[in-house]
């Protein structure tokens, strides 16, 4: 395949890496702070569970989930779009 034939990846413009980034940072703040800065009485609120550990947990799984998807199904620009306008 020549260059222009070959197709274009959407790559960092892919909607799917931006969720995954706010997804895992969110992930890893609360993953933090449940390992880090939870205290009993918090734990007592929750019935027993630290769940800010397993909500950032459950978060940084669902962002591999999708960095995967994005890896394995990369978004193609079709290749109208892709030329630019004369």
């Amino acid at each position: 395949m020549t260059e222009s034939s070959r197709p274009r990846k959407a790559g960092a413009f892919d909607i799917r890496l931006i969720i995954s980034l706010l997804l895992g940072v969110y992930g890893v703040v609360l993953t933090v702070m449940g390992l880090a800065f939870t205290s009993d009485a918090d734990r007592e609120k929750a019935a027993g569970v630290n769940i800010n550990l397993w909500a950032g947990i459950g978060l940084l799984v669902v962002t591999a989930m999708f960095v995967l998807w994005t890896v394995l199904r990369p978004l193609t620009v079709p290749q109208a779009a892709a030329e630019p306008a004369e």
